[in-house]
């Protein structure tokens, strides 16, 4: 396998990490003028007044403030992976995969944020819902209510390029399964199909158990699943072995 030198990125990789940032700086800059990116460009529950389309694409460039943990991260597997796809692939095939497994994840999370929101509501009666809907609207809520979890449905956003990243770490492990990764806690080496098996297993029980509920798993698992089924069409349909 020939990896790209550490500091010559390929221009998507490139490209989409100076995105990123752009759109981080943007969202610290413009909430000082009263200017809530989240609230445009994230990716919030269709049922939600604050719901558009062009949020299945936008949220993946958007990541959550003030800290710099989750686009940092994010960013860092986009530089550690991303360049070796990119250098397999090309450019156009990988800002494909990379954009259809962003896309993919959302609409997972979507599916799964609708299945909940269908199980909590079928709890109470539909004049009771379109109160709780009503109130939603506002950003308020009836503590310990199926209110609450309306509330928490309509008015919370889904952030980040996690999903496109966990995709670009599926294709990794699928091209170089037996590539070896060092852990950082624990230190320990392990073999790229190892670690993608586990970390899907782990995205897997946090969504099922609702432990770290703040994390949107199910769009992590989303990422991996697109991500997998277009590598093996790629395979099916390609000349050249992926």
């Amino acid at each position: 396998m020939n990896y790209r030198p550490a500091l010559n990125l390929p221009p998507v990789v490139k490209n989409l990490i100076l995105a990123n940032v752009l759109f981080f700086i943007a969202t610290i800059v413009l909430k000082q003028t009263g200017t809530d990116l989240y609230s445009i460009l994230g990716l919030y529950f269709p049922l939600s007044e604050k719901f558009r389309l062009f949020q299945i694409f936008t949220y993946m460039f958007m990541h959550s403030t003030p800290g710099f943990g989750h686009i940092f991260f994010n960013m860092f597997a986009l530089y550690m992976f991303g360049r070796v796809l990119e250098g397999v692939w090309g450019p156009k095939r990988f800002l494909t995969f990379y954009l259809v497994t962003g896309v993919g994840a959302a609409l997972i999370q979507l599916l799964v944020t609708y299945v909940e929101y269908k199980v909590a509501v079928a709890q109470i009666a539909p004049d009771q819902l379109a109160y709780f809907r009503e109130i939603a609207a506002q950003g308020k809520y009836i503590p310990g209510t199926v209110s609450e979890k309306i509330t928490i449905f309509m008015n919370t956003p889904t952030v980040g390029a996690s999903g496109a990243v966990f995709g670009i770490l599926l294709g990794f492990g699928m091209l170089f399964p037996n590539t070896e990764l060092m852990l950082l806690f624990p230190p320990i080496p392990i073999k790229a199909k190892y670690f993608v098996i586990g970390y899907g297993a782990l995205e897997l029980f946090f969504g099922v158990s609702g432990i770290q509920g703040s994390v949107a798993h199910f769009a992590h698992l989303g990422g991996m699943l697109f991500g997998y089924f277009m590598i093996k069409y790629w395979n099916k349909h390609s000349n050249r072995f992926y």
